[in-house]
């Protein structure tokens, strides 16, 4: 299943496919919890959601998608999700809501590349009901955990649209530096967007 790599367009936080189940850590422990959000691994029931969101034109710009996908391949990508991220080289997690139990969103890691421990960082939040309320700051905050506390990973990096105002002021607020503008990078419709490399380096190597 081809994985998203852009994060966010217009006021979508970005999407990312990644795979991951059981590897490296207890997803139910209170390390990938935080006051309103936890995050888990992919279950079999999740392709009822997983459908409607990956078959969202809404989508598609930030996701480099422009064909639908089939229950059929999602069933086989949530089926793989027992393989970790150094045969993969990618993870995805879901943001579910500690109260409701309800899933929001999914957050991910793509490009994983062990030798230069880094990788780079999704998110979305798919309905606009849930947005602007924390959701996704606290799911980043839980990921980077993970990815500095458990894969001791040097960074972590992004892209982001340019006119993305919500995504790159949540990005910036967990230190990530603009490190470049990729000029034209996606056509959206009849125009094109420029997208911004943001990286966040680990203080602690």
């Amino acid at each position: 299943m081809p994985f998203r790599k852009e994060i966010a367009g217009g006021n979508i936080f970005g999407v990312l496919c990644t795979v991951f189940a059981s590897v490296v850590i207890n997803i139910e422990t209170e390390n990938m919890k935080a006051q309103q959000v936890r995050l888990r691994a992919l279950e079999p029931e999740d392709i009822v959601f997983l459908y409607r969101w990956e078959n969202d034109p809404a989508v598609w710009t930030v996701s480099n998608t422009i064909t639908p996908y089939s229950k059929y391949v999602l069933k086989k990508y949530i089926e793989s999700s027992h393989l970790d991220i150094y045969t993969t080289k990618q993870q995805r997690f879901v943001i579910v809501h500690t109260e409701t139990d309800i899933p929001i969103g999914t957050v991910d890691l793509f490009d994983f590349e062990p030798s230069d421990r880094r990788a780079g960082l999704g998110i979305l939040i798919y309905d606009e009901k849930d947005r602007g309320k924390g959701f996704a700051s606290q799911a980043v905050d839980l990921l980077l955990e993970y990815c500095f506390g458990t894969l001791g990973l040097h960074q972590v990096y992004c892209n982001i649209f340019s006119d993305n105002e919500a995504s790159l002021r949540l990005f910036a607020s967990k230190g990530f530096v603009r490190a470049g503008v990729k000029k034209e990078w996606v056509r959206a419709g009849n125009r094109w967007k420029d997208e911004v490399l943001m990286q966040l380096i680990n203080p602690e190597g």
